[in-house]
């Protein structure tokens, strides 16, 4: 079986960027008058890295729903029977939160419908999505005639 990377990996670096902000928060607490190495820009790389490693925490959303279950239930919410379909995993929002967009065909040859379909990547639920009859016209090229004559 193959599996997706997941987004939850995430919250590694920000693990590393809290406590490096940390440190160098600490860094300038204790040596900020004795040292003229240390100066406020420690202080605010400091806050800086913290707030980002935070950040992280928060968007390192753990990916719960697969590629198969996620065509399954754009499969529900279309009500025809798909074909030819694609995954795609993308992230929505300031908060990263994981979602799969999946173009799908219906199983005709060639495609009568096609659709696009948003899941969202935690719960499972469908977003949005949109389906509409497959306005691509294929028989003006001859190769492709002949590929659709020749099939049994």
């Amino acid at each position: 079986p193959r599996t997706f990377p997941n987004n939850n990996r995430r919250r590694i670096p920000a693990a590393i960027y809290i406590v490096s902000g940390a440190g160098a928060i600490a860094v300038f607490a204790a040596m900020s008058d004795s040292s003229p190495l240390v100066n406020r820009g420690l202080l605010w790389a400091g806050v800086a890295l913290v707030l980002f490693g935070i950040y992280g925490l928060v968007a390192g959303w753990t990916l719960k729903i697969e590629e198969s279950d996620a065509l399954v239930s754009a499969a529900r919410f279309l009500g025809f029977p798909v074909g030819h379909s694609a995954a795609q995993l993308v992230w929505r929002g300031w908060l990263s939160r994981p979602t799969w967009r999946i173009l799908t065909y219906s199983t005709e040859d060639p495609p009568k419908q096609r659709a696009i379909v948003v899941v969202d990547g935690i719960t499972g639920e469908v977003i949005e999505g949109f389906a509409e009859a497959n306005p691509e016209d294929w028989s003006a090229i001859p190769e492709v005639d002949r590929a659709l004559s020749d099939r049994p």
